[in-house]
C-alpha cells in the first residue's frame, strides 16, 4: 500500500561518496572519433553509441537490425572486455591521485570515499571539481572532453545512479547530505534495476517513478518484488547502502595463490585464478558469509604490486572477468607503471563481511550436482575465450522465424524471465508453426516470378499480383500465404513491411520467402 514518502537523515547512516561515471566509455575505449557512426554491441544489442549515431536514431537497448535500419552506415563493434580495461587505466590513474583506494564497478566507473580526501582537498565541492578536471584532460587527449560526470552523494550505490542519471555531461554534482532519495524521487523507476522483466512489471503496475516506489511499504515491496526489490527500496529510501570501503576482514578469508613458474599472458592468469576463486567461495560459505566488494591484489617477481578493489558480484566468473580486466589495465597502462616480471603472486581480499542470506531453491527441488558441473564448465570456457563464448538459446514472441529465437550469454540465462513462445500473444501477420529448420541470417535475395516470368508481387490487401510459378528456378508445385506484417507504421524510421510466403518446389525443397523493399528474400528452409 502506497504512503507519503518521509526521507529520513542519511548523514550518519551512509557513507559520502564520490563516484566518477564516463558515459559511452565502451564506445570511446575503442577509439573512435565522436563524429563517426559508430556503435557498440554486447549479447547482440547496442551497449553505447556515439553522438552521431545517436544522432541518426541509434539507442542503447537496440537490437543490430533496429540499429542498422536507422542508421545505413553504421559501423559496429563487438564489445571488448581487453580493450575497456586496457584504455580505462589512465582515468583510473588520474582518480588515484586523490585517493588510493578505489572501488570499481566496471571499465568507465569507479568510486571512492570523500572522508579524508575532501579535507585535503577544501571540501566536497572543490573534490569534485578537481577529479572532474583530472579526467576531464584524460578524456580529452582520447578526443572525448565533455564525456565524465563525477557526482559526491549518500552511499556507494546512489552516489552512482546520481552520477549516471542525473548529474549532467561534463559536470560535477554535490547531493547535500540527506538529500540522496530527493535527487533520485523523479528518475523512471527502470534506473533500479538490471532485470527489465521487473521494472516492467512495476511500469504495468503504475509504479513508473523512483518517487512512487520510494512510497511503498518496504514488507510490500519485500512480499511481492523479492530481495532485489526491497534491496533498490532500501536504496531510496533509508539510503541502505554500505560504505564505499569495508571493514578489515578476518585473516582465514583472504585466498592467496603463488603462480609457479610467473604467468606474464593475461589467460594464462584468468585460467589460474579459477580455482582460486573457487576457494574464496568456499571460505566464505564455510562461515555462512558474503561479501559486497573484493580487492585484487597482483604482486610480480620485482615486487612490484596492482591492487584494485572492485564491486563483488557474488559468482566466481565474475570475479576471474574482474581479474582480467585489472591485469589488462595493468600491462597496457603508462610505461612507468607497468610491470617488468610476469605475476607470481595473487591475493584476494574479501572486503565488508556480512551473513549471508542464502538463496531460494526451486519449488519442486534444488539445483542438482549436473546442474553445478555445468555451470562451472561454462564459467571456465567463458574465462578460456572471453565473456559470453557460451550462448543458450532462447524462445521469445515475434512474427518471423529470425525473431522467434534468441541467444544469449550462458552466465545470463538463468536470470532471463520465462520463456515466451510466438503463439503466447496475438502476432498479426505471423508465420504459422512449425518453425523452420533452417534460418538464414542474413537472408539472401531470391527470384519469385509468375508464369510469364515476371516478379510476383503485393499489395495493401494481401493478394499476389499473381500466382508465384518459379522460385530460384525450380517450378513451384505449391504455396501458401501471404501473411503480411505491417510493423512500427507510427514510426517513419523503424516502419517495416513484409510479406511472406510458404513455397515447396518440385524437387522437393520447402521455404520462406518474405518481400520487402521492393525484392523478394529467401528468409528460412524447412526440413
Amino acid at each position: 500500500m502506497a504512503r507519503p514518502v518521509r526521507y529520513p537523515d542519511m548523514s550518519t547512516k551512509s557513507s559520502r561518496v564520490l563516484a566518477v561515471w564516463c558515459d559511452q566509455w565502451p564506445v570511446i575505449a575503442t577509439g573512435a572519433a565522436p563524429h563517426e557512426l559508430v556503435a557498440v554491441l554486447d549479447a547482440g544489442r547496442v551497449v553505447a553509441t556515439t553522438p552521431a549515431a545517436s544522432h541518426a536514431g541509434v539507442r542503447c537497448g537496440q537490437r543490430r537490425r533496429e540499429a542498422q535500419g536507422r542508421c545505413p552506415g553504421l559501423t559496429l563493434l563487438a564489445l571488448d572486455a581487453r580493450t575497456l580495461a586496457a584504455g580505462f587505466e589512465p582515468v583510473v590513474t588520474a582518480v588515484t591521485a586523490f585517493n588510493p583506494r578505489l572501488e570499481m564497478e566496471c571499465p568507465g566507473d569507479c568510486a571512492l570515499g570523500t572522508r579524508g580526501p575532501a579535507r585535503y582537498f577544501g571540501g566536497e565541492t572543490s573534490l569534485a571539481e578537481q577529479v572532474r578536471n583530472a579526467v576531464e584532460e584524460v578524456l580529452a587527449g582520447l578526443g572525448w572532453p565533455g564525456w565524465v560526470r563525477v557526482a559526491v552523494a549518500d552511499g556507494a550505490g546512489a552516489t552512482r545512479l546520481v552520477a549516471r542519471h542525473v548529474t549532467p555531461p561534463g559536470a560535477a554534482t554535490v547531493v547535500p547530505a540527506g538529500d540522496t532519495p530527493a535527487a533520485l524521487a523523479s528518475l523512471p523507476v527502470d534506473v533500479l534495476f538490471t532485470d527489465p522483466a521487473l521494472s516492467g512489471l512495476l511500469v504495468r503496475l503504475g509504479i513508473d517513478t523512483v518517487s512512487a516506489f520510494a512510497a511503498l511499504a518496504a514488507e510490500d515491496v519485500l512480499a511481492r518484488f523479492g530481495s532485489d526489490g526491497w534491496a533498490a527500496h532500501g536504496l531510496v529510501t533509508t539510503g541502505g547502502d554500505r560504505p564505499v570501503l569495508g571493514e578489515t576482514p578476518p585473516g582465514e578469508l583472504v585466498v592467496v595463490t603463488t603462480l609457479e613458474p610467473p604467468a606474464e599472458r593475461a589467460d594464462a592468469i584468468a585460467f589460474a585464478t579459477r580455482p582460486v576463486a573457487d576457494e574464496f567461495h568456499r571460505r566464505l560459505a564455510r562461515r555462512g558469509a558474503t561479501t559486497a566488494t573484493v580487492t585484487v591484489e597482483m604482486e610480480t617477481e620485482h615486487s612490484e604490486i596492482c591492487s584494485r578493489l572492485w564491486r563483488y558480484d557474488g559468482s566466481a566468473h565474475g570475479l576471474v572477468e574482474r581479474v582480467r580486466w585489472q591485469l589488462d589495465g595493468w600491462l597496457s597502462g603508462p610505461a612507468a607503471s607497468r610491470p617488468t616480471a610476469g605475476v607470481s603472486r595473487l591475493r584476494l581480499i574479501p572486503g565488508e563481511v556480512v551473513a549471508a542470506t542464502g538463496r531460494q531453491l526451486g519449488f519442486w527441488g534444488g539445483e542438482r550436482a549436473a546442474d553445478q558441473r555445468a555451470q562451472r564448465a561454462v564459467s571456465r570456457i567463458d574465462a578460456l575465450l572471453g565473456p559470453g563464448s557460451v550462448t543458450v538459446p532462447r524462445s521469445r514472441g515475434g512474427r518471423g522465424p529470425g525473431e522467434w529465437v534468441v541467444r544469449l550469454p550462458a552466465v545470463q540465462a538463468d536470470a532471463q524471465p520465462s520463456v515466451v513462445t510466438s503463439g503466447a500473444a496475438p502476432w498479426p501477420g505471423s508465420v504459422p508453426h512449425p518453425p523452420p529448420a533452417t534460418v538464414h541470417d542474413p537472408a539472401f535475395p531470391v527470384e519469385v516470378v509468375d508464369a510469364t516470368g515476371v516478379t510476383v508481387g503485393v499489395d495493401g490487401r494481401q493478394h499476389l499480383s499473381a500466382p508465384p510459378a518459379r522460385v530460384a528456378g525450380e517450378q513451384v508445385v505449391a504455396w501458401a500465404g501471404p501473411w503480411l506484417a505491417d510493423e512500427r507504421w507510427w514510426d517513419p524510421v523503424a516502419h517495416r513491411r513484409r510479406a511472406r510466403l510458404q513455397i515447396r518446389t518440385a524437387s522437393g525443397t520447402a521455404l520462406l520467402v518474405a518481400r520487402e523493399g521492393g525484392r523478394w528474400w529467401w528468409e528460412a528452409t524447412y526440413d
